[in-house]
């Protein structure tokens, strides 16, 4: 394998990916374990309630149109590099942190999880030499794919992606086809579940918008919430965005976001309807070679599909389509967070060191992140019920401040260092205080409980409880998003202005001439056109399942 030494070679394939590479990688990258676990999880828990984040997919489309000028005439490697050059250093320590923090939590803890469960139900091996062989899939699985992705950096994660996207969009299809004829068609599945209430207000599984009234998913919170986490993730994250910075010019990169954003307009079809073909199949109680087909719980929903509905020979290629996706995410997610560390703190505090250094100093922050993310796996199956739910819960709350420091550090001239930088404070400590909240209240009431009956029946009903943990996470995440933006305005007007010259070509109206031109040069009437059809497609989508 090919050896890098340099470290934007070993972290963004040397800025040489074309459209085709850098969309199959962010389809890949995003769709892990979460969704062929989690997403089938939550479709078969919930129906159609979590779709609005996957179909808010159509939010890379800004990455590409809006985003993508800015991040490459800045010729950074990271996100916290970026808000370095727009507010100040300390922006870029903060969110460096703030996205560690999230990783450990989320991609590492949540795609570890999903991988050892797969493979527990596939397999439906319990334990191996005395050992929960759930722990022994999730290990392996680890260890396995940190070999390639150590070695070769992100030429490895980008090439593979492209091969392992055709395996794993095929091994899901295969699968909502036999699903579907073995319950008798897409109608049948979607009258089982439009008869299945899901609140006292006359929603039913197959109701994509919900009752205002909905404990879970009120529809203004969802379009909110899912906007919020859709925004922070799609133009903003390192994990994503990192694909796009490895594009050899504008033109490729934004490409790469449009194909991107093809591709995922499949996962509600791929990935959440598997789980609703589960629980229509269990519920009416299918069989299946003889033998009735039960939902033990949601988040099996999609491995107990392959391993009931499959051959042995298909079942082989699916499971290499599953094994696929779980490397790729998790490939991706080593890459982003080795290169976190290794650029935005590690170089910091050693200014000299060689690039082969940097790039041994990754790969050993690579092992940490991931040994701690498995660590909270634990905490983590306690917190959250569907895997899904908790990573968009998680994520709901960090999402906010780091949102409100981009929209307005590129949309406002006037955005000062100092703003930028609390908006991002005010969003870690709110975000923090929140999950904290939820994992105290949540070990307190004791394991399997209800925390609210738990509340009730203890007298718990103060400030900190209500605002903390009651609030429903969508209202929430949305309110965070306008305090952290409160934040960036007030202490901006209140602080010192950038200068011209620091912020030229970083944020809107600041481009020269020649940097207008280039970007005009860079998409012509066919990206138009595409970019017209996802979106057309998408409110398509919300017609369909209103």
């Amino acid at each position: 394998m090919q050896k890098e030494e340099d470290s934007q070679d070993y972290f963004l394939a040397g800025r040489g990916a074309g459209w085709l590479a850098i969309g199959a990688s962010i389809f890949a990258s995003n769709s892990g374990s979460e969704h062929l676990v989690g997403l089938s999880g939550a479709g078969a828990q919930t129906g159609m309630a979590m779709a609005h984040w996957e179909i808010q997919g159509w939010m890379i489309l800004i990455l590409g149109w809006v985003f993508v000028p800015f991040y490459s005439r800045s010729m950074v490697l990271t996100m916290p590099e970026f808000l370095e050059k727009r507010y100040n250093p300390q922006s870029r320590t903060i969110l460096s942190l703030i996205s560690l923090i999230s990783y450990v939590l989320t991609k590492v803890a949540v795609t570890v999880y999903a991988g050892g469960l797969v493979f527990q139900q596939v397999f439906g091996i319990d334990t191996l030499w005395g050992i929960d062989f759930f722990w022994i899939s999730a290990i392996g699985l680890v260890v396995i794919t940190a070999v390639y992705t150590v070695l070769g950096g992100m030429k490895s994660v980008l090439y593979t992606s492209v091969l392992q996207t055709p395996i794993l969009l095929l091994g899901s299809l295969i699968i909502v086809v036999l699903g579907l004829r073995s319950l008798g068609g897409w109608n049948e599945m979607m009258s089982v579940v439009r008869a299945t209430p899901v609140n006292d207000f006359g929603d039913s599984m197959g109701n994509l918008i919900r009752s205002n009234s909905d404990a879970n998913f009120p529809w203004l919170g969802v379009l909110i919430g899912s906007s919020v986490i859709g925004f922070w993730y799609w133009c903003t994250d390192q994990f994503i965005v990192q694909r796009v910075l490895s594009g050899r010019d504008q033109t490729q990169a934004r490409r790469g976001a449009i194909f991107g954003a093809y591709l995922k307009l499949t996962p509600v079809f791929l990935f959440l309807v598997p789980g609703m073909i589960a629980f229509a199949m269990s519920t009416k109680g299918i069989e299946i070679g003889g033998t009735v087909y039960q939902l033990a719980e949601p988040d099996a929903a999609f491995p107990s599909l392959v391993a009931t509905l499959l051959p042995a020979g298909v079942k082989g290629l699916v499971v290499c389509g599953i094994l696929a996706a779980l490397m790729s995410s998790l490939a991706s997610l080593f890459n982003s967070s080795a290169m976190l560390f290794t650029i935005d703190f590690y170089q910091k505090f050693k200014p000299n060191a060689s690039q082969h250094h940097l790039v041994h100093v990754g790969r050993v922050a690579t092992v940490v992140i991931v040994i701690l993310g498995i660590l909270w796996i634990p905490i983590m199956k306690s917190v959250g019920d569907v895997l899904y739910t908790y990573l968009q819960d998680v994520q709901s709350v960090l999402a906010p401040g780091i949102a409100a420091a981009f929209l307005l550090g590129i949309l406002w001239k006037r955005a000062s260092a100092q703003g930028g930088m609390w908006g991002l404070i005010s969003g870690m400590v709110i975000g923090l205080t929140r999950l904290g909240a939820k994992v105290y209240y949540t070990s307190q009431a004791g394991q399997g409980n209800n925390v609210k009956e738990w509340a009730a029946a203890n007298g718990i009903d103060g400030w900190l409880y209500k605002l903390f943990y009651d609030t429903n996470w969508l209202f929430f995440s949305g309110g965070m998003l306008i305090f952290c933006m409160a934040v960036v305005a007030i202490v901006s007007m209140l602080t010192q202005a950038p200068s011209e010259e620091k912020i030229r070509g970083l944020v809107f109206g600041t481009e020269t001439d020649e940097q207008k031109a280039e970007t005009r040069q860079s998409w012509h009437m066919w990206d138009v056109v595409n970019t017209g059809i996802i979106l057309a497609f998408t409110v398509g989508f919300y017609w369909y399942f209103w």
